[in-house]
Formats: C-alpha cells, structure tokens, sequence
C-alpha cells in the first residue's frame, strides 16, 4: 500500500506526541464511492475524532465499531453532514462519489441527502414524528425521487418497498401512528425509506441495538439483501464486533476518536493486532462463549449437590391474563420452572413471549389467575402488602435501564442505603458500613458516593443498582436485560460482578434477556418462552448444542456467527 494511504500524523504537518509514528493500513478498494481522509471533528473546541481515514468501495460493506464516545456517530454524522450547527466542526475531506462534501455549501450538499447518501438511525420511535402516521411520513421520502412521477406513481413506489423490507400489510402500516407499530416493524419503514430514492450510500447507526436477536438477524439480512440487490455501500455503526465480523467486509475499529486497527473483516476479527481490538474481541459474548466457565462451574457444583434438595424458586402451573380492548389475553399460559439454590436460571424468548409478566408475577408485583409461586419455602402469590414485603427482603430486582430507576436527585450512597431505611435495619453507623460493603462487592470506589446518577457512566449506574440489590442481603436476584444499554466491554465487566458475587455468596440468579450468547456465558438452565408457554427448558448444554424445538433453533440460528466472515443472505431468507 502506497505511504499516503496511510494514516499518520506526518500527514497533517505535526511532530512528537504518542501517535507519531503510528501507522495503520486505509480500508481502500476498487471504485471507492466514500472516501475520508484525515477527518478530525470538534464540539466546542473540544476535539473527539482525530485524524481518521478509510474508503469505502461501491457494494461494499464497511462498519465503524467501538465502544460508547469512540466518535463512530460523529464521523457518520459528519458524512451526513448533520454535526449541530455552530458547535460541530470538521476538518479534512469526506468525498462521496468524488464531490468533497465537508466543501459543499448546505444548499449544494441538500439535495444528495436522500438521493445518494441515506441514513437509518438507531431509534426509530424517536426518529419518526407520533403524532403523523407512517403514510404522511413517507411522502416526504416519496418526494425524493426522481422524474416527474403523479401522486399514484408515488404511492405505489412506496407500498412495494415496504413490500420489500418485508411488511406484508403495507396499507394497515401507512394508516398507522408510530406507537401502533412494534419496534422491528418501524425499523423496516425506516430502512424503507431510506432506500426508496435508492441511494448510493446507506448510513445505518446502531440499527438493531434495541431489537430481539430474531428480528435483529431479519434487519441485518434485510440490509445485506438490499445492498447486494441494489449494489448500495453501506457503512455499518456498531459497538458490537460479532455483528461487524459476520455483515461487513471491512472493519475500522476506533477509540477515544481515533483508529486503533483497520483492515479486512476476517484478519481484524480472527487476529487482532492492537490491544484495543484484541480486548473488544475477548468481550463478545458471541465470540467467547466459555470466558466465565470458572466462575459458571462453582454455580453448576451447586446445583449438582442440591438435587434432592427443594429448589431456591418453583413457579408452578402459572397462569395471567389481562382485558385489553375488551379482549382476553393470555400473556402467561400454564408455566412451570425451578431453580436451585445457587444458580441462575434464564428466561429467554422474543418480544411479548411473556418474558416481564414472569418476573412480575415472580416479585408478586402481579397475581396469577391459577398456580403458584415459591420463592425460599416461602409462597409469592395470594399474599397481602404487608406481607410481601417481608418476602421482598429475600427477593431483589435490578432493572433494565439503571438511568430511569435510580431517582436522578440522590447521591449513591443514599441510593444504596435506601433499603436499609426502608426495612430499618442497622444504626446509621451499621448501614454505612453495609453500603460500603455492597459497594466494594461491585466494584465501586468510595470516591463515587457522593456522586448523583448523572455524573456516572452506564456501567458505574448498573453497578450502583446491583448493589443496592445486594445490601439486603437477598437470596435471590431477578435481573431484567441488565446489560442490554451497555457497550460490551462494560456487559462484560458487570457479568464478571454477577458471576463472582454468586460464586462468592451463593446467590440465585433469574436472568431474562434476548441476547443468547450472553445467556449461554452466565446462565446454567434456561426456559425457553413463547406466547407465555415454556416451549423447552434444560442445561444451557442441553438447550444450545441440542435444541428439540423450531423455536429455539430459530432463536440460536439469530446469534451473529462471528467465525466464517461476512454472511451470505440464503434466498429463502430474503424479504418477500
């Protein structure tokens, strides 16, 4: 490769500094449709992407990952040329069909937003407007396309790409507001969209992030079909390297706004050279799916010695149904699991598969219409309050999103302290010492006590729900998707917390996630869930190397294969 292929600091005139001599490869090919070279941007002064390079060659795949504030959005949005006005600031050259962009007035750039470059934002309930349905949304993108085209012509191009992406009741979703529509669905009318003027290149930022993996693999084979379809570059924004190694052809991999390893998918994802990369790698559930076997097998010893003992939790013959629109409807159908003492038992399946009335019933934060629920010899349903709360103090939560759950006002210490006051245990001096030693089980510094839940990082807030579960001194944890908003470096250091806190203490973990390859690490049995029945349940063993069911396999089959390079998309996958 040519030196000024190369990135390095001799580039841009500077000397001395870490990063002088640092020198690493472009992602360049054949017919480049993206190219960036030394793009560094800025916020107020403060600079967070420095000096970062690589091409992008029409039909081609390329993904930017790295963790949370590694300047992947920002260098997307600098290609979209969407930085906030009067604070953002770009330098060096992002050519899109060789047209310098970051050069073009807003009113000359304007008109290829759309037509050549596209985007599909990460959060589609906050990128579509609620109060308009689909249909007066999508005549904006209609708008886009070229030719003198009538009101029908317009209308028709739209049904057929819905079509497409899959949505077999493109009509009903037209006349639809946002809110009607699941999570999968709004992605596929954003990815839609994006795609109806047939852009060059598609931008996707984090497109599956919030979706179950089953509908996560639908997305990613959507986009990989539409861009060997219609020969579209797509520039792929993840945190998650498992993903980038099975969808993309190229990978850059970035850190505090800078290139830290960038080449073929298959050599940085099968032999990372920078240390950064190597420790992304070792992260990926996906990809290491025996990193905590140590910790797992104090866990399994447990259960194996515990076999003619009662279990920890029995949920027996449970049953819910709720009136929705005057309609019955049954989210939880005749189940039945146990978990030993000592163990964690996980609970997975897709979207309203009955997953969160499970663990509300298990908190007795709903009653089951028929069956029973025992959580350490002591029964759940048909209790009062007041009596509850006696069991809770033996039964603790820790929540999806620790942000909505911590109130924003409070310091961590009086955070962690709050159920200590609430069942008025210890004098103040006794409690101080409990919060301080939930803190250090979690691995929390003392210094962040005296912080609010705005000053910390997501891992450091989940840290802090953890052990305000812990100061009670519970027998059993439920965990709802606890690292689900977390980047995988930090997923995996909470994982080292929960694993090492049950090895240590004994606890008895109920884990509920869509995130397979998570659960297949932590877990030691699972209960397989859809449409509130358990469709299969045994060893992590038993479920993931000899699935009996459809279900599961389907599920299994949705975990991003990481080893064999970018995936092909089989013709019977393909969006009808």
């Amino acid at each position: 490769m040519a030196p000024q292929d190369r990135l390095n600091d001799q580039r841009s005139g500077r000397t001395g500094g870490s990063t002088a001599t640092l020198e690493i490869p472009v992602v360049k090919g054949p017919d480049d449709l993206l190219r960036v070279r030394d793009l560094s941007v800025s916020y107020g002064g403060h600079q967070v992407v420095t000096d970062v390079s690589f091409d992008l060659p029409r039909g081609h795949s390329l993904a930017l990952i790295g963790e949370s504030g590694s300047g992947k959005s920002t260098i997307a949005r600098s290609v979209l040329r969407l930085l906030p006005a009067g604070v953002g600031r770009a330098t060096g050259t992002i050519e899109v069909q060789g047209q310098d962009v970051l050069a073009l007035p807003e009113r000359h750039f304007r008109p290829l937003r759309g037509r050549t470059v596209g985007f599909v934002p990460q959060d589609p309930s906050a990128s579509l407007n609620p109060v308009r349905t689909i249909g007066s949304q999508a005549r904006e993108a209609a708008a886009l396309l070229p030719g003198d085209l009538t009101k029908a012509d317009r209308r028709r191009a739209v049904v057929d790409v819905l079509l497409r992406v899959g949505l077999d009741d493109p009509e009903r979703v037209l006349a639809s507001y946002p809110h009607q529509l699941s999570g999968g669905m709004l992605q596929r009318v954003l990815i839609g969209l994006a795609v109806l003027p047939q852009p060059a290149l598609l931008v996707a930022d984090e497109p599956t992030s919030a979706l179950d993996v089953t509908i996560q693999k639908r997305i990613l084979d959507l986009l990989t079909d539409l861009r060997d379809s219609l020969d579209i570059s797509l520039l792929l924004i993840t945190h998650d390297l498992a993903i980038a190694a099975e969808r993309a052809d190229s990978v850059v991999v970035l850190k505090d706004g800078r290139v830290q390893e960038a080449g073929p998918t298959a050599q940085v994802s099968g032999a990372p050279t920078s240390d950064y990369a190597r420790r992304l790698h070792a992260d990926v559930p996906a990809l290491n799916p025996d990193r905590y076997a140590g910790l797992r097998d104090v866990g399994a010893a447990r259960r194996a010695l515990s076999e003619d003992e009662e279990p920890k939790i029995v949920v027996r013959g449970v049953s819910k149904t709720f009136t929705v629109d005057r309609k019955q409807l049954t989210a939880v159908d005749d189940l039945s699991f146990a978990v030993p003492a000592g163990t964690t038992h996980a609970i997975v399946g897709e979207s309203g598969s009955g997953k969160t009335t499970t663990i509300r019933l298990l908190l007795g934060l709903e009653t089951p219409d028929t069956g029973e629920i025992i959580v350490a010899g002591e029964r759940v349903d048909g209790r009062s309050h007041a009596q509850l709360r006696a069991v809770r103090r033996h039964l603790q939560f820790v929540y999806q999103n620790p942000f909505t759950s911590l109130d924003p006002t409070w310091k961590v210490e009086r955070l962690v302290r709050e159920p200590l006051d609430r069942f008025k245990i210890g004098t103040k001096d006794e409690q101080r010492e409990e919060v301080r030693r939930a803190v250090d089980a979690v691995g929390l510094d003392h210094t962040l006590l005296g912080r609010r839940p705005d000053a910390l990082s997501g891992g450091q807030r989940q840290r802090v729900a953890i052990a305000r579960a812990l100061v009670l001194k519970p027998d059993v944890i439920v965990l709802d998707e606890p690292t689900s908003a977390l980047d995988v470096s930090v997923q995996a250091d909470i994982v080292q917390v929960l694993l090492t806190l049950q090895a240590d203490l004994g606890l008895t973990y109920v884990f509920v996630s869509h995130d397979l390859a998570l659960v297949r690490q932590l877990a030691h049995t699972v209960s397989v869930v859809r449409r509130g029945k358990v469709v299969e349940e045994g060893t992590v063993a038993q479920i993931f190397d000899a699935p009996r069911e459809d279900y599961t396999r389907v599920l299994l089959d949705s975990i991003p294969d990481a080893t064999h390079g970018r995936r092909e998309v089989e013709p019977s996958e393909k969006a009808s």
